[in-house]
């Protein structure tokens, strides 16, 4: 909630519980979030409540600047929704927001200052650090081994927040207490004043050295030998210093080496491909100094012993599927059988002579069974007699029917 003040005196008690909870959150995520505040201060800065009679309102409720409704914009829109730190963070800290929104912005005008440092205790003041926020200053530097500036050349670890010791973390080529050395791999370059030179990066392949020349090496990195002020690689591969696992080989690199795996046709190898195998892996063999693969549908007499099966050749090995037409069930191979398209009706192959006959017939046969009820059983036969005539002679008076007679009469 971001409204309610008659429950202040709780909110105290709240806040100073919540305190314990952010303890651990970062400093640099409180940064990020007081940052992203004030920005949305600086986007909401020309706006009013919008809409509506805004000098009332500004009157009768509040003057927009410092009002709930820009709070609530600005909030909204200070951390990303993918920034689960951020929102975890904001959401602890949403009393406090409030507090020095309505209270505090006048006196307290740096919003990070009065949070991160004072109310939070997750950052420090530049050029302090740690639990307690000790100062770094000059004499603390120099009696405890503590950073003031690093000689300019690196950072006070820690520093602006409640991590670290104080120690100089050193830039790229530095090291030291103070950053005043030069580092490994990096040597100092020659100064034309008084002032102290920068170190400069050696040939790669040195440790030390007196300039950036490859022939000006005092020592080697790990992986190269010194010869004539020259580091030359270790060739670990042909020294056997390498130690590669089983189905591998040595490949040498500058100043180092790599195990790369065998060819599949090889059981150990002494390089890259098929013709550096100690020995042949299953289903391979050795032609001349290769080892190829054995074509086994070929080479066996019955590759496949199912019936109704067909042998297929793969890379070092076959495998066996059923022919075409065949389905395996239960590890055999039998006749697909499933229909291959919709199922026929009953009468879909019957021509439309056919039909009509039939069209016919079913009307004889109605005629039949009333002039039998008609009858009361007297006249059975002779009923099933006028309803057959009467089939046979529906269907005859039809042009098709004249069609089948003439077929018939002419042996058709």
């Amino acid at each position: 909630m971001w409204c309610d003040w008659s429950s202040l005196p709780l909110l105290v008690l709240v806040w100073e519980l919540s305190v314990v909870r952010v303890e651990t959150a970062p400093c640099q995520t409180c940064h990020k979030l007081t940052d992203s505040f004030i920005k949305g201060l600086e986007v909401t800065s020309s706006k009013n409540f919008g809409g509506g009679n805004t000098a009332w309102e500004e009157e009768k409720l509040a003057k927009y600047a410092r009002s709930e409704t820009r709070l609530l914009e600005i909030v909204e829109s200070a951390c990303e929704k993918t920034d689960f730190e951020c929102n975890q963070l904001l959401e602890q800290i949403e009393d406090q927001v409030e507090t020095w929104w309505f209270h505090r912005q006048q006196e307290a005008p740096d919003l990070f200052d009065w949070l991160c440092i004072e109310e939070l205790r997750l950052c420090c003041p530049p050029g302090r650090y740690g639990p307690q926020c000790k100062g770094s200053t000059k004499t603390h530097a120099i009696l405890f081994n503590k950073c003031v500036l690093c000689g300019g050349l690196g950072r006070c670890e820690g520093e602006g927040t409640r991590l670290g010791d104080g120690g100089c973390v050193c830039d790229p080529g530095y090291s030291g207490q103070l950053c005043q050395n030069c580092g490994d791999g990096y040597y100092r370059e020659k100064s034309s004043n008084h002032s102290t030179a920068a170190c400069a990066a050696c040939y790669h392949s040195c440790n030390k050295c007196l300039g950036p020349q490859d022939y000006k090496c005092l020592n080697c990195k790990p992986g190269w030998i010194l010869h004539d002020n020259k580091c030359i690689d270790t060739d670990e591969c042909g020294t056997e210093l390498a130690r590669c696992p089983t189905n591998t080989y040595c490949h040498n690199t500058d100043g180092s080496y790599e195990c790369r795996g065998c060819d599949q046709a090889c059981v150990g190898c002494m390089g890259s491909g098929p013709a550096r195998c100690k020995k042949c892996a299953r289903g391979y063999r050795l032609r001349g100094s290769k080892c190829i693969d054995i074509d086994e549908c070929s080479e066996r007499a019955i590759a496949c012993p199912g019936l109704n099966e067909a042998c297929t050749n793969e890379e070092g090995s076959f495998h066996c599927d059923c022919a075409q037409g065949f389905i395996r069930r239960d590890s055999i191979c039998v006749e697909n059988k499933l229909p291959t398209g919709p199922e026929k009706g009953l009468f879909d192959d019957m021509t439309e002579d056919e039909v009509l006959v039939l069209q016919q017939m079913f009307f004889g046969v109605v005629i039949c069974a009333l002039a039998t009820l008609a009858a009361k059983g007297d006249m059975v036969f002779t009923a099933i007699f006028i309803g057959g005539v009467a089939a046979m002679a529906g269907y005859w008076f039809t042009e098709k029917g004249d069609y089948m007679l003439d077929g018939f009469l002419k042996g058709r």
